[in-house]
């Protein structure tokens, strides 16, 4: 019989931090279960994931980070998972921060908890492309939807059945989940909720956004999702597994 809970840890090349994030997990949560999603690493990933107790669901090639995403997602899914928590594999996210996030999703207040890093103490200093993205987001996100979300961007969530359910389908966006995710579930009509988390830089200095080039090309291909999930209509169960469709 397994936890009611999967906590999951999207993984590429993190031999340097995932052993000390799925210790401190599993010192304060010892009876949540915990998968590492290894994206084709070609480190010792995969190894110390198993070694530290970890279950390890590994790609053959890295196929990126939102396809890892509902790799775990689908996974939780097929095995009855009540409740997931995902979380970066890079130290970047406090663990601590699992059971504020969880407490919202399993008492009813949300379908889906963000962890955010400004509305908490941390080290977490954004660089300014990234920083200038992270305000277009939100801006763009508070127009469009009326939510009035801080940290639109986080990869520390805690979400309910309902959310991976959603999660799973063709129209996941799998290249950067990201604000759009967002848009999605509050067109959805999900409960949508932050809490203060933790947050420290990244150990590895490794970031999408390193560069301006980069920077530009996410923030763009971002706002045109955005918009695109506004336009769309999507089809999927509601609350009492019929179909419905909803339409912006």
């Amino acid at each position: 019989m397994h936890s009611d809970t999967l906590i999951i840890i999207p993984a590429y090349n993190e031999e340097k931090t995932i052993l000390k994030v799925i210790t401190s997990i599993k010192e304060q949560y010892p009876d949540m279960d915990v998968a590492v999603i290894n994206d084709g690493s070609s480190d010792n990933t995969a190894r110390l994931a198993r070694e530290a107790g970890a279950m390890v669901l590994s790609h053959p090639f890295n196929m990126g980070y939102g396809v890892s995403l509902q790799t775990g997602y689908k996974y939780a899914v097929r095995n009855h998972y009540s409740f997931l928590v995902q979380i970066d594999a890079d130290g970047q996210h406090d663990p601590g921060g699992i059971g504020t996030l969880l407490a919202l999703v399993k008492n009813g207040t949300a379908h889906i908890a963000l962890g955010s890093r400004f509305l908490g103490p941390g080290e977490y200093q954004p660089s300014i492309y990234r920083l200038t993205g992270i305000k277009v987001f939100r801006l763009l996100l508070r127009l469009l939807s009326g939510e009035k979300i801080s940290d639109v961007t986080t990869g520390f969530q805690a979400m309910d059945r309902k959310v991976m359910n959603v999660f799973v389908r063709d129209f996941f966006p799998c290249d950067y989940p990201d604000a759009d995710v967002i848009m999605l579930l509050s067109k959805l009509k999900f409960t949508i909720k932050e809490a203060p988390v933790r947050m420290y830089s990244s150990p590895s200095g490794k970031s999408m956004h390193r560069s301006p080039v980069r920077a530009f090309y996410y923030t763009f291909k971002m706002v045109l999702s955005m918009i695109l999930t506004k336009l769309r209509k999507y089809s999927l169960p509601n609350r009492d597994d019929s179909s419905k469709k909803v339409e912006g």
